[in-house]
């Protein structure tokens, strides 16, 4: 199996190589350049966005959820394909402005267009390039995203599930607390054997006017929450209108109690990233009746930002070619200042766009389609003005 997959990927290996020799010396010395500051760019981007966003979460989940420092890098890993998705648009607008503003500063452009070279002929292989990273974008969104997000979610139920769970360990408390520090529920276990609780009491202090004792023989966690059996209840409870205290007793074989269930939901909501684009369409369809109006258009919203995120590399790509060409007297390179003021004005488009379509001001095909419609309007322009008029 593993000599099988060696032979392929030598087989393509070389197959690219034999296509990328067949392309002319333009081609090439364009593309060496545009990969090099690609890549690049995909790792700074990258890194930035994990700093800022991936990092603060992963924090959160350590110290809020109790979730395993290992465990948790996984799941910040299992995230890195979506944050790819974004960062690939980024990085090839990126590219192209500082490619093509270092050939002009170096005064190479002027020389192409003396030899006939059109500035359309140059931007050919950049287009291409755009290209082949807009199919990347959508395959990776579309076949690595989804199961990368399942499997995120289904580490943080294991860990919230697991982490009262302290295996081989005998007469030993665990506190379960709230987000503000205070004592929601107290474990006791007279040992713990195979991820199994033994002998085990639960004080549950977590509604103000009840308190809840819970005695079982044994214990364990599941899907649901907490599984015991062969115990009893203990419920001390105020009466709010004549202030009285009720006890109330009650055994039990087997019970499920939702110990634990709120974390597990704060952490694993429903997310669009679990879908590719045609079982996103069935998932609005299945769920169109029981679903708020709201979750609906945030569905849609997503499901054709599923598209159009992707073709943002190719409009970015667009407006990036005559932005990176600068005036003959201008002798400093002025790409990377470019790159981040197209990005923010972007994202500010962006932003607002998917804001007004959740709000229903707009269409959610409009809102998800908008911020690339008008990138690749003014590039276009802008293009047109610098290729034929110029």
């Amino acid at each position: 199996m593993f000599s099988k997959l060696k032979n392929k990927y030598y087989e393509l290996k070389k197959y690219i190589k034999e296509q990328y020799n067949k392309l002319s010396i333009l081609d090439r010395y364009i593309l060496k350049q545009l990969l090099s500051v690609f890549t690049l760019g995909i790792i700074v981007f990258t890194s930035i966005i994990f700093a800022s966003e991936t990092f603060t979460q992963l924090i959160k989940q350590i110290t809020l959820y109790g979730i395993p420092f290992h465990i948790a890098i996984m799941m910040v890993v299992l995230n890195l394909p979506q944050v790819i998705v974004l960062t690939i648009p980024i990085s090839m607008l990126f590219a192209t402005v500082m490619t093509v503003n270092d050939l002009s500063l170096k005064s190479e452009i002027t020389i192409f267009k003396a030899c006939g070279i059109s500035i359309e002929r140059i931007a050919r292989p950049i287009f291409c390039f755009a290209l082949i990273m807009t199919f990347v974008s959508f395959f990776i969104n579309e076949l690595i995203v989804p199961s990368a997000t399942v499997q995120s979610k289904l580490l943080a139920v294991y860990s919230v599930e697991q982490k009262h769970i302290p295996d081989n360990k005998v007469n030993f408390t665990v506190k379960d607390m709230n987000k503000d520090g205070t004592l929601k529920r107290l474990f006791y276990a007279q040992f713990c054997k195979d991820k199994t609780l033994n002998n085990v009491t639960v004080v549950d202090i977590s509604k103000p006017n009840d308190i809840q004792i819970i005695q079982a023989k044994n214990g364990t966690t599941s899907d649901y929450g907490w599984k015991f059996k062969e115990g009893v209840v203990y419920t001390i409870s105020k009466d709010g209108k004549k202030g009285e205290k009720l006890f109330n007793t009650s055994l039990f074989e087997e019970s499920d109690v939702t110990f634990g269930i709120g974390d597990i939901n704060d952490m694993v909501k429903e997310s669009t990233n679990e879908f590719n684009f045609f079982k996103l369409i069935k998932h609005i369809k299945r769920h169109k009746n029981n679903l708020e109006k709201k979750i609906i258009t945030e569905y849609k919203i997503s499901l054709f930002d599923k598209i159009a995120l992707p073709v943002t590399t190719l409009a970015l790509a667009l407006i990036g070619i005559p932005l990176g060409i600068t005036p003959p007297r201008v002798r400093y390179n002025r790409g990377f200042l470019f790159s981040i003021i197209i990005i923010f004005i972007y994202y500010v488009i962006r932003a607002l766009s998917i804001s007004l379509g959740e709000s229903d001001a707009l269409a959610p095909f409009v809102a998800a389609w908008l911020p690339v419609v008008s990138i690749a309007i003014v590039g276009l322009m802008l293009f047109y003005k610098k290729a034929y008029t110029i």
